[in-house]
């Protein structure tokens, strides 16, 4: 397999906070005497901006067992953590249908090269039909003519064949790369969009020159660390996973839902009124908050499972910068007044 990355995630933070970044990304490589190169780095800067856990968690064990930072590893945990291993299958299907190109241009040079055979063929018996004296010579030349025939037509019915198998094939790895597509698209846990489809659907947003009324929702669990901390991680995968269902079962058909990281979760309400975000993600609130979750091995209760949620519309002026960072700011003031609550600060 290639080492080739066939794509790089988007980030799209603001200069400030990219340059704080920079210094603890840098002092971390030097700390770990990691290899500046881009790879590297991308990794860095999930851990940094700790919205990859899982990758955090490697990243951490690698350490721990002082394992070297070389080439194979930083790509494995690229194309792992970062890249939800599509790359390998988008290399995997370009590999097959490179082969596939291969086997097809081959079958139609093979039935050219023969029909070009025949052509030359069929040219000069007509001139020996011309120029026939007698009943055998007749028959030797017809004869000629219906091998020469039936070895075309084996020829285009053996490229047909081939041609067949190779839509049957095509068709095969269009499902495939529908599915890796999704895959691509789509975070591990929750089946809702990740962070990489958010900034492509937030980016999106931004080219279309009608954007009409629009909201951003972002959700926050609160104190989501309490929970692995009492019941451990996969307890707490099973609260975000619960969560995101809410998300889903509420929102409406054209919102995009997607996991923005860690227990943040986020929903781009296009063709949203204000007042319409405020009351899906009041109803998300209370369809949690009136849940009773229960651990699935012994049906110990959690005890009451609650999110803030922040709520920016979008304004004329806005970019995707600045609308996302009035939803957090919404978010945070949920939170610092009480949380288990919506804000929504854009009137």
């Amino acid at each position: 397999m290639s080492d080739t990355i066939s794509f790089l995630p988007h980030y799209d933070f603001s200069p400030a906070l990219n340059t704080g970044y920079l210094r603890k990304i840098l002092q971390l490589m030097v700390q770990h005497q990691t290899p500046a190169t881009p790879i590297n780095y991308a990794i860095w800067y999930e851990v940094v901006t700790e919205k990859n856990p899982q990758l955090s968690t490697a990243v951490d064990v690698l350490i721990r067992d002082k394992s070297p930072f070389d080439a194979a590893t930083s790509l494995a945990l690229y194309k792992k953590y970062i890249c939800n291993t599509s790359v390998a299958s988008f290399e995997k299907i370009n590999d097959q249908i490179q082969t596939l190109i291969g086997k097809t241009s081959n079958a139609i040079q093979e039935t050219h090269t023969k029909a070009d055979s025949a052509q030359l063929s069929f040219q000069k018996n007509t001139v020996l039909l011309e120029h026939v004296s007698n009943a055998d010579e007749l028959s030797v030349t017809l004869q000629q003519i219906i091998q020469e025939t039936h070895s075309l037509t084996e020829a285009t019915q053996s490229m047909q064949i081939k041609l067949d198998n190779a839509h049957q094939e095509l068709e095969k790895m269009r499902q495939e790369l529908t599915h890796v597509r999704q895959v691509a698209t789509t975070d591990a846990l929750t089946g809702l969009l990740n962070r990489h489809a958010f900034d492509q659907a937030l980016a999106a947003l931004f080219e279309q020159p009608h954007k009409g009324s629009t909201c951003l929702c972002l959700l926050d669990i609160d104190h989501f660390k309490r929970v692995n901390d009492l019941y451990g991680h996969v307890v707490g995968d099973k609260v975000i996973q619960f969560v995101a269902a809410l998300m889903k079962k509420h929102a409406n058909d054209q919102h995009y839902v997607a996991r923005y990281g860690g227990e943040e979760m986020t929903i781009i309400m296009p063709d949203t009124t204000r007042a319409e975000a405020f009351t899906i993600s009041n109803t998300i609130k209370n369809a949690l908050e009136n849940s009773v979750l229960k651990r699935k091995d012994n049906g110990e209760p959690l005890g009451k499972i609650t999110v803030s949620i922040g709520i920016s519309v979008l304004q004329a002026n806005d970019n995707a910068e600045t609308f996302l960072i009035r939803a957090d700011q919404a978010l945070y003031n949920a939170k610092e007044t009480g949380r288990n609550k919506v804000v929504c600060t854009d009137y």
